[in-house]
């Protein structure tokens, strides 16, 4: 009996390990995806308080990986692409005017946008989340994946002002 149950044990640790390596290969892949940061990034309508819905079509070869990486792409885009919209305010400069901060503050950036990093604090799924058909679209070997999101811009802007990493409003020229 105790043999059994030693047995039955391994398996269960063995199956526990391989589950958590699956998910770190996952995130690596994700994270591969991101690392040049293809995406498109659009508006489509200012939000309340100081927040954007925007529109990201982000790409991988697996939809999931694009999803995910969604959100990444969107706080990225608000930091250092801008966007510009149809609707009336939706034309955003980048909230970052130095376009070589990101490589001067590698670190803070790395960190900032790793997965589950301080980004998430930032943006959030639009409604319920549920992707339309026609944002996706399969172009060769890869997904093109356009998800809704929010981005809370004026919180967003407070904290790399807390950081020292963008003026103020307030601080004049």
């Amino acid at each position: 009996m105790k043999t059994i149950v030693k047995v039955v044990l391994l398996i269960a640790v063995f199956i526990s390990i391989a589950v958590t390596m699956a998910h770190a290969q996952a995130k690596k892949k994700a994270n591969k995806d991101t690392e040049n940061w293809r995406y498109e990034i659009e508006c489509v309508s200012v939000g309340a308080s100081g927040s954007y819905l925007v529109k990201v079509w982000s790409y991988s070869k697996k939809p999931v990986v694009a999803i995910e990486q969604a959100k990444k792409n969107a706080v990225h885009g608000i930091l250092f692409k801008g966007f510009t919209g149809k609707g009336a305010g939706c034309t955003q400069k980048p909230l970052i005017s130095n376009p070589n901060l990101e490589q001067e503050k590698e670190d803070f950036f790395n960190s900032f946008f790793e997965t589950g990093g301080k980004y998430m604090k930032f943006v959030s799924t639009s409604g319920d989340g549920s992707i339309n058909a026609e944002d996706i679209l399969k172009l060769g070997k890869e997904y093109k994946i356009g998800v809704i999101l929010s981005v809370s811009k004026d919180n967003l802007r407070k904290d790399l002002e807390a950081e020292g990493l963008i003026k103020s409003l307030g601080s004049g020229f």
